[in-house]
């Protein structure tokens, strides 16, 4: 059992390593790292590095980690303000890094299962990298939230409902422009998409949502 701590200390080491997984994220790629940062409202990115995919890509499993960790540091922030917690139990943070991860790729796993049996695999590999692309971008996006919440600024309800709002505004633009990608198709399969939609897009999260408040 890990020792429960009572300042922010393991936040800040948490912070600085996925600063520096971004770094070498943007070392080991430069050109594909300036990019990736420009995705929200340009669809460069998307269209030229869906076509080199990989199922293990080093830049992408770089800027997962991040998302993991910063996702993890997130929702830790959240359930000790929700609980009034005052020391820091890195148990139930590696919990939540453990949830987090097993969650995210579990879906896409799932998602690539579903593409395989009814012969959509680039289709669903296409959509699955622009998901995944988004996913990343909010974990550097939550980087300097993370920041915000813990040094800043007195944190409070309000404060904690607009980062949730920033986060699901870029993830709905993700959505979207994925959308706008297969919209041929989706108008094809329409009973389909929306069968995908309840199960995979919303129904998880629901599920998670639930678990995390029992």
């Amino acid at each position: 059992m890990f020792r429960e701590i009572a300042s922010n200390e393991i936040f800040t080491i948490l912070l600085v390593i996925a600063l520096a997984i971004i770094a070498i994220a943007k070392l080991t790629a430069p050109k594909r790292f300036e990019d990736f940062i420009f995705v929200i409202g340009n669809s460069k990115y998307l269209k030229i590095y869906s076509k080199d995919q990989k199922f293990l890509d080093k830049f992408d499993a770089l800027l997962f980690t991040n998302l993991i960790i910063s996702a993890s540091i997130f929702a830790y922030i959240i359930y000790q303000f929700q609980f009034q917690i005052k020391s820091i139990s890195i148990n139930t943070l590696f919990k939540f890094a453990i949830g987090i991860g097993a969650f995210i790729l579990v879906k896409v796993l799932l998602e690539r299962l579903i593409g395989s049996l009814f012969e959509l695999d680039k289709i669903l590999d296409q959509y699955i990298f622009q998901k995944i692309s988004y996913k990343n971008y909010l974990g550097i996006l939550l980087l300097p939230i993370n920041a915000i919440m813990l040094y800043s600024f007195n944190l409070t309800l309000t404060l904690i409902y607009i980062m949730i709002t920033i986060l699901l505004i870029v993830n709905i633009i993700g959505l979207i422009t994925s959308f706008k990608t297969h919209q041929s198709l989706i108008k094809q399969h329409f009973f389909y998409f929306i069968l995908y939609l309840c199960a995979l897009e919303i129904a998880p999260y629901v599920i998670l949502y639930k678990v995390f408040i029992i």
